[in-house]
């Protein structure tokens, strides 16, 4: 009888074992929701980030992509986030604003140029910056996974040739919730109209707005260009896109899982800045082949559009931590 007991015992045990240990190797899958469109630099990266952890962890971690605002607009899935119903969120910085005022920094008009995008790389990725950054985000329960990279917006409009900074006066410019985007249109003039992204396109095709902000790839691919007609490269405005997980759940990793997904997001970082160069060429002609006239600002006109949102870049720099705002002045010297 005692034998039997402890036959049985053991049987028992060794049952717990076994399920302990399947539930170890049952793959761990991390659910990602975004709204940018397919195709865009934005979605390619993160396809690139969830074949390179895939690949790093023998598939032991699984990432599901919903893009194209399946699961809502930036601020949707990134409240979801925040509470734990969905593990990451990719959000525009703009749209990062009413999560915290530090992320209105990027958003300033012309606080950075592409001639000095590699410095400001750099501090992302090595520097203080990123660090800074990385802490913001911890301040309102997320993680930094990655800082995608989305590029500069245009002007663009369905209603008329934009060959002038007067030109942009008195448009309906759709904008996010930014108060940077809203306050940039209305110092120039124009009459700013929050919509979310993904209702976006109908404003335009029923004459709700008449112009919008926003990188010519994203345009393209969002296929904005079926109405809209001129455009200029305003580059006025300087977004990332970043990838954020709920702070809890990324703890709740063990450092052999965060390391995979740190690398992993590195590498798809890298990748994912040479494609957006290449695709934001693309669409350059795209906007050609489909009639958009677009019109290339001249030195003096740029100067003027930098002088007019001078007032908007003195206004927030009071809300926007000054430790963030000097490292990104860094990065333009």
């Amino acid at each position: 009888m005692y034998q039997k007991i402890l036959s049985a015992v053991f049987v028992c045990l060794g049952l717990l074992v076994f399920s302990q240990d399947a539930l170890a190797k049952k793959p761990l899958t991390l659910r990602l929701g975004h709204p940018m469109a397919p195709g865009n630099n934005v979605t390619v990266g993160y396809e690139k980030f969830k074949e390179l952890v895939e690949k790093k962890s023998d598939r032991s971690i699984r990432i599901q992509i919903f893009g194209n605002t399946q699961l809502g607009s930036d601020r949707v899935t990134t409240e979801a986030a925040q509470a734990g119903t969905l593990d990451m969120s990719s959000s525009s910085t703009p749209n990062l604003a009413s999560f915290s005022k530090a992320y209105m920094a990027l958003d300033l008009p012309y606080i950075t140029f592409e001639k000095n995008q590699e410095k400001l790389y750099r501090a992302l990725d090595e520097g203080e910056l990123g660090k800074a950054l990385d802490k913001v985000a911890e301040s309102i329960g997320l993680k930094a996974i990655m800082y995608s990279e989305y590029g500069y917006r245009n002007f663009v409009s369905t209603a008329k040739p934009l060959n002038a900074v007067s030109d942009l006066m008195n448009l309906k410019i759709r904008t996010t919730d930014s108060p940077v985007e809203v306050a940039v249109a209305t110092e120039l003039g124009m009459n700013p109209a929050p919509v979310a992204w993904g209702e976006t396109y109908t404003a335009l095709q029923q004459g709700t707005v008449d112009a919008e902000g926003n990188t010519f790839s994203l345009l393209n691919d969002a296929k904005h260009t079926e109405v809209l007609k001129y455009a200029m490269d305003s580059q006025h405005n300087y977004s990332m896109h970043v990838l954020l997980m709920n702070k809890k759940k990324w703890d709740s990793l063990t450092p052999d899982q965060q390391k995979i997904i740190s690398e992993a997001a590195r590498e798809a970082l890298i990748w994912q800045r040479a494609e957006s160069v290449k695709l934001e060429k693309k669409a350059w002609e795209a906007f050609k082949e489909k009639g958009i006239v677009i019109h290339r600002l001249t030195g003096e006109q740029r100067a003027e559009l930098v002088a007019k949102t001078e007032s908007v870049r003195q206004k927030f720099a009071k809300e926007i931590p000054a430790d963030i705002l000097a490292l990104i002045a860094a990065t333009q010297q």
